[in-house]
């Protein structure tokens, strides 16, 4: 079966790992997953990401983070903004803020994948594509 999103598919199978908590979730690796999975270790969203070589298209192994006994997830929420037959971009002056800036928007600019505070720092637009809080 052929997936038209593939990052919908991404935030799809963490949200569901996340939301039946497993400590890890492989997804198809790309070149933009990956810079996807970065920037979730980076804002504290995901324990970390490892890319397996499998000799074709590769794998991205993301270990999940729960807090306490209970294993409450440190990630509540993931949301596509920017769809494939519906393309959301925004300028540097009016690039979203999630949940009043506790939350996170994840950005394609022309300089790469980054978040919202990254693009208003280089003062970059881009194709939002995805919220997570």
């Amino acid at each position: 079966m052929q997936i038209t999103d593939t990052i919908a598919d991404m935030l799809t199978r963490i949200r569901n790992a996340n939301a039946a908590k497993h400590s890890t979730v492989d997804i198809p690796a790309s070149n933009m997953k990956k810079a996807i999975a970065q920037i979730l270790v980076d804002e504290g969203y995901v324990k970390g990401f490892q890319v397996i070589e499998d000799g074709k298209q590769g794998i991205i192994r993301v270990t999940l983070k729960y807090e306490g006994a209970s294993r409450t997830p440190i990630l509540s929420g993931l949301k596509r903004v920017s769809k494939p037959g519906l393309r959301i971009y925004s300028g540097a002056e009016d690039m979203p803020k999630v949940m009043k800036g506790i939350g996170t928007a994840i950005v394609s600019t022309s300089k790469g994948v980054m978040t919202d505070k990254e693009a208003r720092k280089q003062n970059v637009g881009g194709e939002v594509l995805a919220f997570v809080w």
